[in-house]
């Protein structure tokens, strides 16, 4: 008898330990922990630890990263239902017609006020100005075919497209407005052959001739690590995709710190950072919260607390 009550006060003990315990990946309550999403991207990642590293730098607020989200409808979805209170990474240019269904817009500054307007008054979310780098779409080849053709603009490439392989991320290929199609409707021509793939390969494919052009992002710094060339879009076919962070209001009304830190990151981070940042997470293989940490500390964000 006393052994069977002994045992139960040890169980009841262990008990209420745990339950004033947070077990791994569930932190404490949703009112202390600001959870922010990002992307499965370098990019995304490193903006994400950077605004985690600040908020719990600034404040008493622990912070977490809610990652490998697909896409910015994913992350917009996110946010509507409460999983996320920040995102870390979205651009006017994808926003637009995707969240958003609404035309292509290729004025950045009317862009970056379409979405600010349209996200206060659907969603009761604030898209924040932004950080100062774009991350457009750059049709790319190795800086030997470049020399070889001239090639400058994207425009160059006619006389040769019908025998050239196109490597191009999955969602592009297929995409309305700023998609294939409209690419060959703008420009006028086609490509010998385009394949979709990973964006993440298609640096080492042009590089090794498994293609010929490629579609690379603006801001990768693999872009000069296997030193290839991006041309001219000369027909300004992309529209602008200016970065900025999204925050759900009710966050933002209960936790002022959090817009404070937002706000502060607001043309800070230029395309030539963010390039550099994106290669040593890439090329050089540091984790996005290294990073993170090192861009924080050359820039005296911990100092003068």
């Amino acid at each position: 008898m006393f052994k069977s009550k002994k045992k139960l006060v040890i169980i009841t003990t262990i008990l209420l330990l745990l339950s004033g315990c947070s077990l791994p990946g569930l932190s404490g309550s949703s009112k202390d922990t600001i959870k922010i999403g990002t992307l499965n991207t370098s990019e995304s990642m490193t903006i994400g630890y950077i605004i985690k590293q600040l908020i719990e730098h600034k404040t008493d607020y622990h912070a977490e990263i809610i990652g490998n989200m697909g896409s910015s409808i994913v992350q917009h979805q996110a946010l509507e239902q409460g999983e996320v209170d920040i995102t870390g990474t979205r651009y006017t240019g994808t926003d637009l017609p995707g969240t958003l269904q609404m035309e292509l817009v290729t004025d950045t500054d009317k862009a970056l006020k379409i979405v600010q307007r349209e996200f206060e008054e659907r969603f009761d979310q604030t898209w924040f100005d932004p950080y100062g780098f774009e991350n457009s779409y750059a049709f790319t080849v190795t800086s030997k075919l470049a020399e070889e053709k001239k090639l400058q603009k994207v425009s160059d490439i006619e006389p040769y497209a019908a025998d050239l392989r196109l490597g191009v991320d999955n969602a592009w290929l297929n995409r309305e407005g700023d998609g294939y199609q409209g690419f060959v409707d703008t420009y006028g021509f086609e490509f010998g052959k385009a394949y979709p793939m990973q964006i993440g390969l298609v640096y080492q494919a042009v590089d090794s001739g498994n293609m010929d052009v490629v579609l690379a992002y603006t801001t990768d710094g693999r872009i000069e690590a296997f030193d290839l060339v991006s041309l001219e879009d000369d027909k300004n076919f992309f529209p602008p995709y200016d970065a900025s962070p999204v925050a759900r209001n009710d966050i933002l009304k209960s936790h002022p710190e959090v817009r404070d830190i937002l706000e502060s990151l607001a043309g800070k981070i230029d395309e030539e950072t963010m390039r550099y940042m994106n290669y040593e997470a890439d090329v050089k293989m540091k984790e996005p919260y290294v990073v993170a940490k090192e861009f924080l500390e050359e820039h005296n964000y911990f100092e003068n607390e």
